[in-house]
């Protein structure tokens, strides 16, 4: 045998122990096995706070099943008694209060904060089920009208509350 038979010879050996081996990385967070898990049903969130902004239901809905269908290959189950997962709740807060005062004692920040009660539950593993109260936060210039900018920070808080949610059920951290 010449030389260079030997070095393809060596480097095949070296490849062959390699072969059986594989990084996986999940780069959403999320730990499900998909051999297990096939469904998820995502139920209503209505608003049950003191102070109602009636389109954050609809936000909120629409950003939870949406990052869960960019995130997981979750089959999203009509019948939630059916269905591996389950993810319900409610919006339990929805308050403004001032949060920096100027030289002339009134407000120049006010936050808008809210909060959501998760209910998850797996059908497969209840030691993976979560009743936990999810809350996130945004200031905003006192000098603006809260209507001017509701829409936006609601879009915000909630992609962020979605967040931290799917971290702590589907995520499975």
């Amino acid at each position: 045998m010449d030389w260079s038979k030997h070095l393809i010879l060596c480097l095949l050996l070296l490849m062959l122990p390699l072969g059986g081996c594989r990084v996986s990385y999940k780069l959403n967070g999320s730990a499900l096995d998909y051999n297990i898990y096939r469904t998820i049903s995502v139920g209503n969130f209505p608003i049950r706070a003191a102070l109602v902004y009636a389109p954050l239901q609809q936000t909120f809905e629409n950003a939870l099943l949406d990052y869960i269908q960019r995130n997981t290959r979750l089959q999203t189950a009509v019948d939630g008694t059916n269905s591996d997962l389950q993810i319900e709740g409610e919006i339990t807060n929805y308050a403004l209060s001032p949060q920096a005062v100027g030289t002339d004692a009134y407000a120049t920040q006010t936050r808008l904060t809210i909060s959501v009660r998760v209910k998850y539950t797996d059908n497969k593993n209840e030691a993976n089920d979560v009743d936990q109260t999810f809350s996130a936060y945004r200031d905003f210039d006192a000098s603006l009208m809260l209507t001017d900018v509701q829409d936006e920070l609601c879009q915000q808080i909630s992609e962020e509350l979605v967040e931290l949610i799917f971290n702590s059920t589907l995520g499975n951290w």
